[in-house]
């Protein structure tokens, strides 16, 4: 079967000679229509850079991006317009994300209109309030003539969600969609993603640094756990949260708080070396977790960057040390 889409050694690089930053470096990720896939990773790892190549608005250096199969580097007019369409983004920031100038209906109807996806004015205000009530911003005639300064933090990503909804895409990238959020209202904005999956087929890659809302999210999906540009860990989110291999998949999971007292204090804790990240400018050779590991092995782990190995439990890992040493983050 085709991934809806694929990125093949994708690699983006800021600067030039020693000036030069690897802010993603060889990644290579599938993603199935209808799957839920989580990148995961700290800031700076990657990830939103990824998100951004993945939908098109951020140019890469070297690899490839394929839509259906087809690379959008040779796609023609007709077809990049089709992959534009289905393959859209929420950003981090509903503050930064929606035009300020704009009332709600404008932000909906403007899409609509410019796409072709109605007729007419009519039309356009008709399929705005449908998506209004999809994305549970309701009674609708409250938030169409409203501007974005005048909605919530959670009512402005639902407005943001519902812009994408307005050219019906097949491939959502959510970067960090709901950190900014009051934590009260990220659940119900997890559910309601989760009702478009299953309503509208739509594919997801959601980006977050939070391992617990990556569970929450796609506890059918996959997780994809990054580390200074590279993926080092991948499987579905069963086994990666149940059994992690890879020590910085491990560090994130243990640093996750644990609401219930008595698993917090049986809890395993994951000692680090360093705490410091390394500079982009600097990478250390070999694996470039290997400063801040604590099953670091002199002469292996600092000597040649580890490919990704397949588990027999599924997924793969980047650490032949570890990679077949399953731990329990709770005793």
């Amino acid at each position: 079967m085709t991934p809806l889409i694929e990125l093949r050694n994708i690699t983006k690089y800021y600067g030039h000679g020693r000036d030069r930053v690897t802010a993603v470096d060889h990644v290579s990720l599938a993603v199935e229509q209808g799957e839920i896939v989580c990148l995961v990773g700290e800031s700076g790892c990657g990830k939103s850079t990824t998100g951004r190549m993945a939908a098109g608005l951020l140019p890469f250096s070297a690899g490839e991006v394929l839509f259906r199969g087809k690379n959008i580097a040779q796609m023609n007019g007709a077809e990049h317009q089709t992959y534009r369409r289905a393959v859209q983004i929420v950003h981090q920031d509903p503050y930064a994300s929606l035009n300020p100038t704009q009332t709600v209906r404008q932000i909906l109807t403007a899409p609509l209109l410019h796409h072709k996806k109605v007729k007419d004015k009519a039309g356009a205000e008709k399929r705005a309030r449908e998506i209004l009530e999809i994305v549970d911003l309701t009674p609708v005639q409250d938030f169409m003539d409203k501007f974005p300064h005048q909605l919530s933090g959670g009512q402005r990503q639902r407005v943001s969600v519902a812009r994408a909804l307005t050219v019906e895409p097949k491939f959502i990238v959510a970067d960090e969609a709901v950190s900014m959020v009051d934590v009260s209202i990220r659940v119900s904005l997890l559910n309601m993603l989760s009702r478009l999956k299953n309503e509208f087929d739509v594919t997801f890659l959601f980006i977050t640094h939070d391992l617990a809302l990556a569970k929450y999210f796609a506890w059918k999906g996959r997780i994809v756990v990054m580390y200074l540009g590279r993926i080092v860990e991948e499987g579905p989110t069963s086994r990666v949260i149940t059994d992690p291999r890879h020590p910085y998949t491990q560090a994130l999971l243990a640093a996750v708080p644990e609401a219930d007292p008595e698993l917090a204090h049986r809890k395993r804790q994951m000692e680090l070396k360093s705490a410091e990240i390394p500079s982009l400018l600097n990478l250390p050779p070999g694996c470039t977790f290997h400063p801040r590991c604590p099953f670091f092995v002199p002469g292996q782990c600092d000597v040649k960057a580890p490919p990704l190995e397949a588990v027999r439990e599924g997924g793969a890992v980047a650490c032949p040390v570890r990679k077949e040493v399953s731990i329990q983050l709770v005793v």
